[in-house]
């Protein structure tokens, strides 16, 4: 052991603030709780999160914020993402003082990786289980491409028969029918699908990183403003969720034909689409879908891509805010 008077007083200096930091670590859980406390003491709305568990024993995470007595807005994620798909639309009404609501839907984020149910009826069951054991009432859905899709199906079969449901949006969203049939001939052809199960199944995590870095955001538009942290959120997102979902959900949102389920949609909804989607082309989804429905309005935005939520959210929640305070 060294006996140099400056080796000593740097060991001694080590000592004291290794002490000091552990104190510190000790006292944070109790300092946290204290402010956490104070702040919604001071009107702030309570922020939670939790799971239900649905009859097939499948654990949904889901986010409930803000005032219970204010009206709910559900947000419906797309593929392979999570409810973290919406941070920026569920800031921006919590502000505007809603209650914001969003889960993520079987086997993607951080709800059960279950090795079935993933198809359109099971993805509107479990939003049900969310809605029902919230009890949510007078809500407006908004779901976002394959979470267009559930908001579809949920409404039509459990929202509007509950008598639960105030208003839809579908953001450039997956119905009626993206695969190419003779009914159906504007569809995209079955090559498109089975390339993402392709890649999908032999190196999804590079997927991933090419899909938002091209057409889903439309990064690969010449003169583009490219976000890196954007592309790394939805990789981080798709990378949480299971490779089995992901593979079983691009039959179900490529496959499932809406058509019914539109015609069933009686409560004003709005239908928004960029006419540069690259991923659900506008043509043959959001034109067709408002037809289909009773009480519908398209909103087209011109050159915007098929994440327009996240790119354009400057743009998008004044508009959806409009919509639900008509």
């Amino acid at each position: 052991m060294s006996h140099d008077p400056e080796v000593m007083m740097f060991s001694r200096r080590q000592t004291l603030l290794a002490g000091a930091t552990l104190s510190a670590a000790m006292v944070m859980p109790s300092l946290a709780l204290s402010k956490t406390n104070s702040v919604q003491k001071e009107g702030f709305p309570p922020m939670t999160t939790s799971f239900i568990e649905t009859k097939d024993g499948v654990q949904i995470y889901y986010k409930d914020w803000g005032p219970k007595d204010a009206q709910p807005i559900h947000f419906h994620h797309g593929w392979p993402l999570s409810s973290d798909d919406w941070d920026t639309q569920m800031i921006y009404f919590l502000q505007h003082g809603f209650r914001v609501v969003a889960h993520d839907r079987r086997g993607h984020g951080r709800s059960s990786q279950v090795a079935e149910g993933h198809d359109m009826d099971h993805y509107a069951a479990d939003a049900s289980a969310v809605v029902e054991h919230l009890n949510l009432k007078n809500a407006v859905h908004i779901g976002h491409s394959t979470g267009g899709g559930e908001v579809a199906r949920y409404v039509a079969k459990f929202g509007q028969p509950q008598g639960r449901v105030a208003k839809a949006v579908l953001v450039s969203a997956v119905p009626p029918l993206m695969l190419k049939t003779e009914s159906n001939p504007g569809g995209l052809p079955m090559e498109v699908f089975d390339g993402i199960r392709k890649g999908v199944a032999e190196n999804r995590a590079q997927l991933f990183v090419d899909f938002p870095t091209g057409p889903f955001y439309g990064f690969n538009r010449e003169g583009a403003k490219i976000y890196p942290g954007v592309i790394q959120n939805w990789w981080r997102q798709g990378m949480m969720g299971s490779v089995k979902a992901h593979y079983d959900g691009i039959k179900a949102f490529s496959e499932t034909d809406q058509t019914e389920d539109l015609k069933k949609i009686t409560v004003p909804t709005l239908v928004m689409h960029g006419d540069d989607d690259q991923v659900v082309p506008i043509a043959d989804s959001g034109e067709l879908s408002v037809k289909l429905v009773k009480n519908g309005t398209l909103k087209v935005y011109k050159g915007y891509p098929h994440g327009m939520l996240t790119t354009h959210a400057d743009v998008i929640n004044p508009d959806l805010l409009a919509f639900i305070k008509a």
